[in-house]
């Protein structure tokens, strides 16, 4: 009787309160952001088509304990809802059913009472129609038990599956249940004489088709809207902030996990949701591994610190490298490499320009870092900078950090990056004076009419710039927690 009055009470209260919570952040993308989204996308469909998006899975950490979850970019980028098990159909013409006519219709999770006390409310139709600025919206369980017929059109266009989709769990309809269902639509869909369906994978002249989609999307999405670009403006400015902080604030004895952290703490201060990927903060030898986020190294002693790290703000990820002396002061050696890491991102910025591409961006910085690695005497040839610098030096950034594109010339109002990087680890075959030195700087450029803008400008570039920065009061000067290995008290 007792546990019957408490599941009442939380109901009670869980029902009284809204599907959108109180006093949250309104910069969010609107509804007819991703309204405008969905009509680019109808326009850009083949005639008599469907494309059909699913939610996100949700991935498991351990035991009964989730990874936050993540929204899929493209079912974000079209509909604006950030939960799981759901599907999105956008038609490239009005249907008629019933006598009612659209052309989208989204399949959300109604959470039942048990799923609300432990997660919240959540969006459900209700939300869908009042938050986001659907007029066709079902519960999950009408998508499978009233099917669309597939047949009837020309190309069904979908995403391939992966190999992550839990089976299991309490949320009914889940996205298991809801991808199993489509398939089953499209294995009965009858196919031209001679051809077998396997929706995994591509059959040519197929009436389903998993190819198309992509293109499609990354049509859309490499170009940014005025109203997403203020967004990743914002992303891109809080993770300059982070560098700021960490270059007034960083000494020799700073480990590489509390330098994460300033970052980190950074990020959430100006409300920043995530981080856009994990942090990579390599000092020393660990400068060199391109994708380092073991992140545990006690001490940076006077090595070169690495920091890649970009935050993510209303689903928008920024991407910022900065390379620092723990000391306060570029060595040499140091200062040798990192001002010609410098120098040839200033020549691939230059590169960045409406109708160029990546390949003329990562040509442009390739060859100064070649050149000035053989000057050094630490390479014997040109030939030889590429065991040095292995990595592209572009890539467009968005939902995604790596955000989908199709490769082509830049047009106005394309964002990526320019990162150069040399990477010297022990034992290279070069004098060892050189060894331990990875300097990476990377930057978020806009390409527009009257040539690159510099999103991350804010944070300090220039070797001298850096250490002038590094001399600066930092407000984590003041900042002690209790020692937790002490003695005292015992």
């Amino acid at each position: 009787m007792k546990t019957k009055v408490i599941l009442s009470f939380f109901l009670f209260i869980i029902f009284q309160s809204s599907h959108s919570q109180e006093n949250t952040p309104t910069d969010y993308m609107s509804s007819d952001f991703h309204k405008s989204r969905r009509e680019a996308l109808r326009a850009s469909m083949p005639p008599n088509s469907v494309a059909v998006f699913f939610a996100n899975p949700i991935r498991n950490r351990s035991n009964d304990v989730d990874f936050i979850y993540h929204q899929d970019p493209n079912f974000y980028y079209l509909s604006g809802l950030k939960e799981p098990h759901s599907v999105l159909v956008i038609y490239s013409e009005d249907q008629v059913e019933d006598g009612k006519t659209f052309n989208e219709a989204l399949y959300v999770y109604e959470r039942g009472a048990r799923y609300k006390i432990y997660n919240g409310p959540g969006v459900g139709v209700k939300g869908a129609i009042e938050d986001l600025g659907f007029t066709n919206v079902y519960p999950g369980k009408a998508f499978i038990e009233d099917p669309i017929d597939f047949s009837k059109f020309d190309k069904v266009m979908f995403r391939k599956f992966e190999n992550d989709v839990r089976q299991k769990g309490w949320e009914q309809p889940n996205l298991y249940a809801l991808i199993e269902q489509f398939k089953t639509s499209i294995n009965s869909i009858p196919m031209p004489e001679g051809k077998e369906l396997d929706s995994d994978k591509e059959s040519a002249q197929s009436v389903v088709d998993n190819k198309t989609l992509r293109t499609l999307m990354a049509n859309l999405r490499e170009v940014k809207t005025d109203e997403e670009l203020k967004l990743i403006k914002k992303a891109v400015e809080i993770s300059c902030v982070g560098q700021i902080e960490v270059m007034k604030a960083m000494h020799p004895g700073m480990s590489e996990t509390e330098t994460q952290g300033i970052h980190e703490m950074v990020f959430k201060k100006y409300g920043s949701e995530y981080e856009g990927y994990p942090s990579i903060v390599g000092a020393g030898n660990n400068s060199c591994v391109l994708h380092y986020i073991d992140n545990n190294k006690l001490e940076a002693g006077n090595d070169l610190i690495l920091m890649d790290l970009g935050a993510e703000y209303r689903g928008y990820t920024a991407d910022v490298t900065r390379t620092i002396p723990a000391s306060g002061k570029f060595t040499e050696e140091q200062k040798l490499i990192y001002d010609l890491v410098y120098e040839a991102q200033e020549a691939g910025m230059a590169a960045m320009v409406i109708g160029s591409d990546a390949r003329k961006v990562d040509a442009a910085a390739r060859e100064v870092v070649y050149k000035g690695l053989l000057e050094l005497g630490i390479t014997d040839s040109l030939a030889q900078g590429r065991l040095y610098f292995p990595h592209g030096t572009s890539h467009h950034i968005g939902l995604d950090v790596h955000d989908l594109n199709n490769r082509g010339a830049f047009k106005e109002n394309m964002i990526l990056t320019v990162e150069p990087g040399i990477y010297i680890p022990d034992g290279s075959p070069c004098d060892e004076k050189w060894w331990k030195i990875g300097v990476r700087i990377e930057d978020d450029v806009l390409i527009t009419k009257n040539g690159p803008v510099n999103y991350s400008a804010l944070a300090p570039r220039k070797s001298e710039e850096i250490e002038k920065m590094m001399e600066q009061e930092s407000v984590f000067n003041h900042f002690h927690l209790p020692d937790l290995d002490s003695e005292e008290g015992k």
